[in-house]
């Protein structure tokens, strides 16, 4: 019996979650990109964190953002050779409310603790 997933905390969801070449919507070869693995794109490549430090954020193992991240890149390599449309939507998270210390801190979360520091 393989143990439960355990949910990854993200701190946003992303403003656009559809991507694809221009003129080109044929819906069945979407490749479906998840919420959690777009978090590990956003995180690593985005904003330089190590591997490490995703997985903090996230909650998880190293190795497990690791996986996360690599078949993230994996679906990304698909769309760009093959002329896919990429979507984002699903998988096991949890949107992180900011308040947390191991939460971080940027985008909404940033925001939420400012406007509550000065109430």
């Amino acid at each position: 019996m393989s143990r439960p997933i355990k949910a990854r905390r993200v701190c946003q969801l992303p403003i656009v979650s559809e991507f694809g070449p221009a003129g080109f919507r044929r819906r069945c070869d979407a490749v479906i990109m998840t919420i959690d693995e777009y978090e590990t794109i956003y995180l690593i490549d985005h904003e330089g964190m190590s591997q490490q430090e995703c997985a903090d954020q996230m909650g998880v193992a190293r190795s497990t953002a690791q996986a996360i991240y690599s078949a993230a890149r994996k679906k990304i390599s698909i769309c760009l050779v093959e002329g896919r449309v990429l979507r984002i939507e699903g998988g096991d998270y949890e949107i992180c409310q900011g308040g947390r210390k191991s939460c971080c801190k940027r985008r909404q979360c940033e925001r939420l603790e400012v406007a509550d520091s000065s109430d």
